[in-house]
């Protein structure tokens, strides 16, 4: 099976999208400079202690993404401020770094004339910059290894509405973004790669969404990074400190 990276993609550069009401895909959206400098750190996170493990259910399976958790740790289903499902250890705190990237891609994806889908259309002017500079707290960074997958599943643990930030380094991936109601069709299906930035509020902020399959040796060569793809989602968690 062949590969969507082709020839054609360099005659027809691909371009921002809205996928569904509030889901926006912008390709390349990642400097190659600042790709780099993520993945050196989501090296960094992956360490013990608070580092890199395999996510388990309740119901005892294992999710074939790995994960490491900033800020707060997501684990099914709900958040700590400690690896409660690990090593026990605090969580490394959210870094501003993410905290800016997600105002950036928040704007990206928006622009300030989008306040009504996270706020409502009565949202005053500086609803949009005030919350966006000051509210997200939360990163759940995904390896995926090029057999990993990740099903169809909401995010719904937070107590808040603000958009979900994705963003691909690495592998490509096909991205299937779904519907609010159940975890089958319709879906659109949307290939991620590197440097891509997909971020999903307002009507699709809590569309079921998951990864059915990475495409190895489709990586970035600039990142030397090997093969996998990693993805850090920026989350507002709506929690009380």
């Amino acid at each position: 099976m062949s590969h969507p990276h082709d020839q054609a993609d360099q005659l027809f550069p691909r371009e921002r999208a809205e996928i569904a009401p509030g889901a926006v895909h912008v390709p390349d959206w990642l400097a190659p400079e600042l790709r780099r400098e993520l993945l050196a750190a989501c090296r960094e996170w992956a360490r013990p202690p608070a580092g890199l493990r395999t996510v388990r259910t309740p119901g005892g399976g294992q999710m074939t993404a790995r994960q490491v958790c900033l800020g707060r740790h997501w684990y099914p289903y709900g958040y700590a401020r400690t690896v409660v499902d690990g090593d026990g250890a605090p969580v490394k705190p959210f870094p501003e770094l993410l905290g800016r990237l997600a105002r950036e891609a928040v704007r990206a994806a928006y622009g300030a004339e989008a306040q009504p889908v996270a706020y409502g259309a009565d949202a005053p002017p500086s609803a949009y910059d005030t919350a966006y500079d000051t509210a997200y707290d939360i990163a759940l960074i995904n390896f995926y290894d090029t057999e990993a997958r990740m099903g169809m599943h909401r995010d719904s643990d937070e107590r808040a509405d603000a958009p979900v930030v994705s963003l691909s380094l690495g592998d490509s991936c096909l991205f299937r973004l779904g519907n609010t109601e159940h975890r089958g069709r319709p879906y659109t299906d949307v290939e991620l790669r590197s440097g891509d930035l997909f971020v999903f509020g307002g009507p699709s902020r809590l569309a079921y969404h998951g990864v059915p399959k990475v495409y190895p040796g489709t990586g970035d060569p600039a990142l030397a990074m090997g093969p996998g793809r990693l993805n850090i989602t920026l989350r507002v968690s709506g929690l009380p400190d």
